[in-house]
């Protein structure tokens, strides 16, 4: 399968990444001639990385009945010094919010996007080392 993006021009550092499914604004640091107005390119990598584990989660979190209140995705990344700059370190961190977990549901569901079902994922590990890590916050 071919996935196709194009990216348009709209002055200055501001893009505008076009999909089949939707758009967003790629912009530079104003120090660089940006506007503000996007996601940078490594940020977006992140952004990425953490909807696509999260989606996997969110669908596996409900086939299994093990419904939470909210949870959300962290991705925290060390950017090299050298040019070309990339992230070598990653560490994904999964915050569960509710009551009474089924963390073993939870952690199955988790480890599945992990190891078998997040692509993106999949990506970092060819380049970064990846790490994860599951909190759990009673509410």
């Amino acid at each position: 399968m071919i996935n196709k993006i194009e990216v348009n021009w709209k002055g200055q550092m501001l893009f505008e990444s076009v999909a089949p499914e939707g758009s967003v604004m790629i912009d530079a640091d104003e120090k660089v001639g940006g506007q503000g107005k996007g996601l940078r390119p490594k940020a977006m990598m992140l952004t990425a990385l953490a909807g696509c584990t999260a989606m996997d989660v969110a669908s596996l979190l409900k086939k299994m009945r093990a419904e939470v209140d909210d949870f959300k995705v962290e991705v925290e990344a060390n950017l090299t010094d050298e040019h070309p700059k990339y992230y070598d370190k990653v560490k994904v961190t999964y915050h569960f919010f509710g009551s009474d977990f089924k963390k073993d549901k939870i952690e199955k569901s988790v480890n599945l996007s992990v190891e078998r079902y997040c692509g993106v994922m999949e990506m970092f590990r060819k380049f970064s080392e990846v790490t994860t890590e599951i909190k759990y916050i009673e509410q």
